[in-house]
């Protein structure tokens, strides 16, 4: 088993990780993805370039870690309950796109499909796949209960209600 290597200097702060993910949300609410640049969001942070540079090698990897906390806050437990399960994650998701700067970030991201294709790529990555795949879950263990019928398209389902 290999040890794992210890990280020279300070740990990392949680309070820091925060303040640069809440920068980026409101830099890119304000000047969208081709506007925000790592200077003006490690302003807006209070912390250094290389604080950010530290964390997240690039702007992209910076916008989709933003997006990804903002998805990771609340989910919803599963209760069991097919429907009652499939309402709390899309509520959830509905929250997510209604908190202030959610829908101008998608949006941002969306925009930069032809220019930045990584970015996108790492949108649906970090972001849709998960979301896909917490729907598909439920679905999942309602077959496994037998509430929903074997052949049901469980991908089309997804689709239909994430994207």
């Amino acid at each position: 088993m290999k040890k794992r290597k210890k990280e020279r200097g300070r740990p990392r702060s949680p309070e820091v990780d925060r303040s640069i993910l809440g920068a980026v949300m409101k830099v890119m609410a304000r000047s969208g993805y081709a506007g925000m640049s790592i200077e003006e969001v490690a302003a807006e942070a209070g912390v250094s370039r290389p604080t950010i540079y530290l964390r997240y090698p690039g702007k992209a990897e910076l916008a989709t870690a933003a997006l990804a906390s903002y998805r990771d806050r609340g989910r919803p437990d599963e209760t069991g309950n097919t429907r009652a399960d499939l309402v709390a994650r899309l509520r959830h998701f509905r929250r997510g796109v209604e908190r202030p700067f959610g829908m101008a970030m998608i949006g941002s991201v969306l925009a930069e499909e032809h220019a930045t294709p990584e970015l996108l790529s790492l949108f649906r990555e970090r972001v849709v796949g998960p979301r896909r795949d917490e729907v598909s879950e439920v679905l999942e263990h309602a077959r496994e209960r037998d509430e929903l019928r074997e052949e049901a398209d469980l991908e089309a389902a997804v689709n239909m209600l994430v994207g």
